[in-house]
């Protein structure tokens, strides 16, 4: 089987998908099948190799916002393959993606990669309707069919109405090497001392109003114990450092609320005592599962899929009405209580949430799919 899977982009700056799918696409080659993975990027464009994996990234053209490519629109003029893969919604390269899969009769797959949550879909309303008019024009009803990474994505899916076969096939997750632990916490005790001195609180994503950054700031004030420090770490994207930096010192909170940019530094995870996320809504939230696989405990809101770390004690899923109050339990919890929280994660995200896993779910959705098509071929 020869899988095409194609992403806008795998630049960190914009969050999960860019670890996502290339561990997605990694772990499909593994299995001996050939995988394409196609993405743009600003620069030039270029190619490897890593066995079974083609990786191409192709020059991102005008205009970048939706990231338009005529080179990869060429590529996929051409292309052919088993099935056709689309990761994220609302940008140009799906277009391309519906126009081979028409071409070639191959079954076209589209991951919303959250993009459908509630509060997504609401979010620029009337952009997003421009850009299924013009810039994807009818990908959605063509679809074949869908993969959610949770069973909340394809809650979502179906409450928009959509009707074609959802497939769902979580994120894997790897556990980070004692080599990397060490570097990592080294590299921030150094730059924020503080981390040596008091426990953290960590939040690590994206810098969007999505994730309910601003709020999160605002609640510390109240709940957050003063003898721990909130270490913001992301990649700044509606909000940027700066401007965290300044809200921060409005609220008052310049000793115990500490922002940077994570581009190119290691994640923070081996300095946290409690990883927060209190997002409007996560189709998966890999870095939750990524808290969870260092060993750190997570509280979260419940528009994440995340429930199941109440039932194993790994931490706390809550409505954001009952955030600040679950903020000031957690932390009142011993170190140690913490810690033996945080291994059971570490044990149960390990052991349920693996790319082999999620590969082999899509594969035998692929060939479901596959299957359906020959059998209405005339």
């Amino acid at each position: 089987m020869t899988v095409c899977q194609i992403v806008p982009s795998l630049e960190t700056r914009y969050g999960g998908p860019s670890k996502s799918v290339l561990g997605l696409a990694r772990a499909l080659a593994q299995d001996a099948y050939h995988v394409e993975l196609l993405t743009t990027e600003p620069g030039k464009g270029s190619q490897r190799t890593e066995g079974n994996l083609e990786i191409r990234t192709f020059r991102r053209s005008w205009p970048r916002s939706v990231c338009a490519s005529l080179s990869l629109s060429a590529y996929l003029a051409k292309a052919q393959a088993d099935v056709f893969h689309h990761h994220s919604i609302w940008l140009r390269t799906l277009h391309y993606t519906r126009l081979a899969a028409k071409r070639t009769g191959a079954p076209l797959v589209l991951s919303p990669r959250g993009m459908m949550d509630p509060w997504a879909w609401a979010h620029h309303a009337r952009r997003k309707a421009a850009a299924r008019a013009f810039v994807h024009p009818g990908a959605f009803e063509a679809v074949t069919g869908w993969h959610a990474t949770s069973g909340k994505e394809a809650d979502c899916i179906r409450a928009l109405g959509f009707q074609q076969p959802v497939c769902v096939a979580p994120n894997g997750v790897a556990a980070p090497s004692l080599e990397e632990c060490a570097l990592a916490a080294k590299h921030w005790n150094e730059k924020v001392p503080a981390t040596k001195q008091k426990p953290v609180a960590l939040f690590y994503s994206r810098f969007h109003q999505k994730k309910r950054l601003l709020e999160l700031i605002d609640m510390w004030m109240d709940y957050g114990p003063k003898d721990w420090l909130l270490l913001i770490v992301g990649i700044p994207e509606e909000y940027s450092k700066r401007m965290l930096d300044d809200y921060i010192l409005r609220s008052g909170q310049a000793g115990r609320v500490r922002a940077y940019d994570g581009a190119g530094q290691p994640p923070p995870y081996a300095v946290a005592s409690l990883f927060l996320l209190p997002s409007h809504g996560e189709n998966f939230g890999l870095s939750i599962a990524e808290a969870l696989a260092n060993g750190v405990p997570a509280l979260v809101t419940d528009t994440t899929p995340w429930s199941g770390i109440n039932e194993i004690g790994a931490g706390w899923c809550v409505p954001w009405s009952e955030y600040g109050t679950a903020l000031r339990l957690a932390t009142s919890e011993s170190a140690e209580s913490l810690r033996q929280r945080g291994a059971v994660g570490r044990e149960w995200v390990l052991r349920e949430y693996s790319w082999s896993k999620s590969a082999m779910i899509l594969v035998d959705f692929y060939q479901a799919l596959l299957g359906k098509a020959l059998a209405h071929k005339p």
